[in-house]
Parts: C-alpha cells; structure tokens; sequence
C-alpha cells in the first residue's frame, strides 16, 4: 500500500516526450479495465495495440505464438495477469527482448504477499515478473470494483434481488473501473510514476447492505444483500455450474474482505490524478439509474 506520487509532475511535459511515437500495448482489450484503458489512451493520441483473444490483435495467454505479434514494436504493456503463473515470466522476458520498457501490472490490494495459499497467484507472479524484468515497471493494487455489479459475477443475482455473499458485514471501499482505467492510462504516458505502487479505492466504504441498498433504490428494484457463509456461498455457486477451481478463488477473495485487508479507503487516485476517487453513490446513478 505505498502511494506517493502527486500530481505536479503530470504537467512538466512528460506526456509528449513519452507518447509521440510509441506504441502501448493493452491487455484484455475486452474487460472491464482493458477497454476503457483502450479509450484513454486513444484520447490521448496514443497508438494502441488492443489485444485479447477476440480483439484486432489476437492474444490468447495459452497460445504463446501469439504473443510475438503482439509485442513487436511496443514500448508499454498494460498487463492483467492469467490465473496462470507459470506464463507469466516468460511473455515478460520475451516483451523485453523486444524492446518493451515499461509495464503497468494491474493487481489487488495488499499485493503479493497478502493475497493467501488459493487466491491471485497470477497477480503474485505479475509483480514479481515486472519488477525483476530490468525495464520500468509501476503496479496498480485495486479494491473491488463497483462495476462487478453491474459487469460481473453479481449482477444476475442482483437482477433475480437476492445477492448471497461471504462478507461477514465488513465494509468494502469499491473502486470505479473509471478511475482505474484513468489512472493506468496516466502511468502508462506520464513520468515520475516507476517503481512504485498505488492502491485504489474508492473514497468511503460501504457494506454490501449499504451497497446494494443504493442500487436498488436508484434502480426502483427489489434487492438485497444476503451475507451467508463460506460453505453456503461455495454450495450455491456449485448449484450454478461453476468448476471448483472457481469456487475456490472466489471463497479466498472473500477471505480477504471478511479479515478487513481491503477495508480502508486508499489515496492512489488522488495520488495520481490529483481529485478524490469517485463516489459510489456516482458510479450508482450513472449505471443503474438507466437500466
């Protein structure tokens, strides 16, 4: 959780020696992250390989003949890590072999050594991978994103109004995937931000009660928040289909929000963009007002 950098130094002409010219490499160019990083950086005037198993550059993590394609003639790489470790240090290497000299790894908080025996193995391998690469490297630690309910695992659920987690009751400062993908785009152009971390969070934390209160009541839905055990969670996703291996991971990140290791409110956005992160109650109005 170390965070330090401020914003002074995004207007010292950074961008314009870093950007004119090169090319940034994103990874899941699909996802939640990937594509809005893909935006940002094209704002900028930014050349953008877009890459994922479905984008204009084919990426597949288990099909390593694709990575070369990929990486050729990059000067950055966005990097979401596969569940995957053993992949890992060697697309690092062979990125650096061909001229990339920078990566931004998007991680979780706590970082390497908090993420437990089950839970962000490749996330673990990421960090240590970039930061032994001999090139730039600057790790994102993100909270929960607020999106995950309205993109992700919890939004079926939510629709039917019934929201089954392991939270045990703890408060969770969920993370707009805006200012994630605002923050890479920054790290990713700017300079004065290597070697270092920044963990993101948004400003307040809430309970998935409170949460899920906000979307309903901004939604005219029926929903709530049912905090069940570890066992009951792993039985009913079992129920749904998904393969034990998932189950697991997800058992293990609840793990971490009901020790409280993602609890407090972290300051990288601020650190980095120079305002405060956006508020739930925003991402609330802006995604589920509509829907």
């Amino acid at each position: 959780m170390d965070i330090w950098v401020e914003l002074s130094r995004m207007g010292r002409g950074g961008m314009a020696g870093l950007t004119s010219g090169m090319t940034i490499l994103v990874l899941g160019a699909t996802g939640k992250t990937g594509r809005r990083v893909v935006g940002r950086l094209r704002d900028r005037g930014v050349a953008v390989r877009a890459a994922s198993r479905s984008s204009e550059t084919r990426f597949d993590w288990e099909d390593s003949g694709s990575w070369a394609s990929a990486v050729r003639d990059v000067a950055a790489v966005y990097l979401i890590a596969p569940e995957e470790p053993k992949l890992i240090e060697p697309f690092v290497d062979q990125a650096v072999a061909a001229g990339v000299a920078k990566f931004v790894v998007l991680s979780g908080r706590g970082g390497a050594d908090g993420f437990g025996e089950v839970f962000g193995h490749g996330m673990a391998e990421a960090e240590r991978a970039v930061k032994a690469s001999g090139v730039a490297w600057t790790i994102i630690g993100s909270n929960n994103f607020a999106q995950n309910f309205d993109e992700d695992l919890w939004y079926e659920p939510l629709l039917t109004g019934r929201l089954a987690l392991p939270t045990g009751g703890v408060r969770e400062p969920f993370v707009d995937v805006e200012d994630v993908a605002e923050v890479a785009a920054t790290l990713l152009t700017e300079d004065g931000y290597d070697g270092r971390r920044y963990d993101l969070s948004g400003p307040e934390g809430l309970t998935f009660d409170e949460a899920v209160a906000q979307i309903a009541a901004a939604s005219g839905r029926t929903m709530s928040h049912v905090d069940v055990s570890p066992a009951e969670y792993g039985a009913e996703l079992r129920a749904q289909g998904y393969p034990e291996d998932v189950v697991e991971q997800l058992n293990a990140m609840f793990d971490l929000v009901r020790a409280g290791l993602l609890a407090e409110p972290a300051d990288g956005v601020r650190q980095v963009l120079g305002r405060d992160a956006t508020p739930f109650a925003a991402y609330v109005d802006r995604a589920w007002r509509r829907r």
